[in-house]
């Protein structure tokens, strides 16, 4: 029985064969891959905190005794940035009878301090340990030392030299414009000053 010439297309077709097989086996490969990667569950992956975060608020605490013409007068634990009106605030407000004029609302509170709100008609009282501040964040420019008067805004050792010496030449102040009479003291610090001193 005569044996069958394999011929060139045969072989041809024996290796497109065999080739084609080879790439459905990696098309096959491919899809699998893929469908299991679709579905693996997609881990969350922390973020850093930013070095730009916000700070935290601060934990400092001003403690305050609040007493005279509030609502309700007490000990209150207050922010450290806290101003009088904070302070009075907390303690309810002002009553009918205060001298809301007599109370510098913006100034900042100290920790520790007495913040007393004076009725209308009502002497302030010196603030102990601090000669010439009184009740309610005012300075009485007739009791008041240079150290004190150095705090007043526009106020410095000379102009507060030139206060406690024409206090001492001409007795106390008897309103807050006798400042006038004071060298260097003309109305633009008069301005300034009007709100924070009492005589």
């Amino acid at each position: 029985m005569p044996t069958p010439i394999e011929t060139p297309t045969a072989r041809r077709w024996g290796l497109g064969g065999l080739v084609m097989l080879v790439l459905c086996a990696l098309a096959v490969t491919v899809v699998i891959g893929i469908v299991r990667t679709a579905s693996a569950p997609i881990e969350k992956v922390p973020v850093a905190a930013s070095s730009h975060a916000e700070p935290e608020p601060s934990s400092a605490k001003l403690y305050v005794h609040v007493s005279g013409a509030v609502a309700v007068a007490g000990l209150y634990v207050l922010d450290d940035a806290s101003r009088v009106m904070d302070a009075i605030a907390a303690a309810g407000g002002l009553d009918e009878k205060a001298d809301a004029a007599a109370v510098n609302l913006a100034r900042p509170l100290t920790d520790g301090e007495q913040l007393h709100v004076p009725e209308v008609g009502e002497t302030p009282r010196d603030v102990p340990g601090t000669p010439g501040a009184v009740a309610g964040g005012s300075i009485n420019l007739n009791t008041a030392d240079l150290t004190t008067l150095e705090t007043l805004p526009g106020i410095g050792p000379a102009l507060g030299s030139r206060i406690v010496a024409w206090r001492e030449a001409n007795g106390p102040f008897e309103s807050v414009e006798d400042l006038l009479a004071v060298a260097g003291i003309g109305e633009k610090v008069l301005a300034g000053l009007r709100d924070l001193v009492v005589v």
